[in-house]
């Protein structure tokens, strides 16, 4: 049975976003339409989208535009992917050294059906970014492979500087939010990169609005830390249409600053926290100091 359709709250003057389709912008557009890749800042509908395309940022979003799963927050298109692009790494390669990027992101959506997840393809196109532009940082955010340490471990051996996979939500809600996730099995995946690479940066992100309460969302990030995780991000959850789960209520500027404080406090090496933040939103302002430091 389908959920009803609830209106929209209005959106707060604090998260409103100026539309300017500036001149990197467009040529951005044109760089991915002619290299025929899709960027995660379109296909979830990012509200970032004009800010990061006009700095010359992007996130590409590998192995396809239709994901295995059907998260209740996501915009990206659920269904069953027809077809595996074995030339994309090559491609987005190409796209990283033509913008001149130094710090590249590479998510892509769920891929239940291939056998490993398409961790291959993550491990050929880190490897391809680092032959065309070795002083550029990789970051990954990647599914979670449905656990498969096999899967994590090819992306791991194929050294990105940064593995992110995002817990998205207090466990009490996955099984609304994210019904084919599991808290856990993320917390894990995390875990063993760190047992893996321990110098490897890993980076995890939570969006608030959901439903969820301050004391749920602190255990969270307890038990990121727990799981050796160096890097935090909270954002707003904004709902991509009607048809998606609503927002429960707006956090106030304020309020990100005290769970950054709050964070920060447990140990994380750096924690971004506020309306518009995204996992990947001003990412190459996030790499810390030491990977700067061997980038060059």
């Amino acid at each position: 049975m389908s959920q009803p359709i609830q209106p929209a709250r209005r959106i707060p003057d604090w998260i409103r976003v100026r539309v300017h389709e500036g001149e990197h912008y467009r040529e951005l557009k044109d760089l991915v339409r002619r290299q025929r890749l899709h960027t995660v800042c379109e296909e979830a509908h990012c509200p970032n989208i004009f800010d990061c395309w006009n700095r010359r940022t992007a996130t590409f979003m590998i192995l396809g535009d239709v994901c295995t799963r059907a998260c209740r927050f996501c915009a990206v298109t659920s269904g069953r992917p027809t077809e595996l692009d074995i030339g994309e790494p090559l491609r987005v390669a190409a796209s990283v050294a033509e913008l001149g990027l130094r710090h590249a992101v590479i998510t892509s959506v769920d891929r239940d059906d291939l056998r490993d997840g398409g961790a291959e393809i993550f491990a050929r196109t880190i490897r391809a970014i680092r032959r065309r532009s070795p002083t550029c940082t990789v970051e990954v955010l990647t599914p979670d492979f449905q656990g498969d340490p096999d899967a994590i471990r090819t992306v791991v051996e194929a050294r990105p500087d940064i593995f992110n996979h995002n817990t998205e939500t207090v466990p009490r809600l996955y099984r609304r939010i994210r019904p084919k996730a599991v808290y856990e099995r993320s917390l894990g995946l995390l875990r063993l990169v760190k047992e893996l690479d321990r110098r490897m940066v890993t980076k995890s992100g939570v969006m608030v609005g959901l439903g969820e309460d301050k004391a749920e969302l602190l255990q969270v990030f307890r038990d990121m830390r727990a799981h050796g995780i160096d890097v935090l991000t909270v954002g707003q959850y904004l709902r991509p249409s009607p048809r998606h789960a609503p927002v429960e209520r707006y956090y106030r500027p304020e309020e990100f600053l005290e769970l950054k404080e709050q964070a920060l406090a447990m140990g994380f090496a750096h924690v971004e926290s506020g309306p518009l933040v995204r996992s990947s939103y001003h990412a190459d302002e996030q790499v810390p100091p030491r990977l700067r430091a061997l980038a060059g």
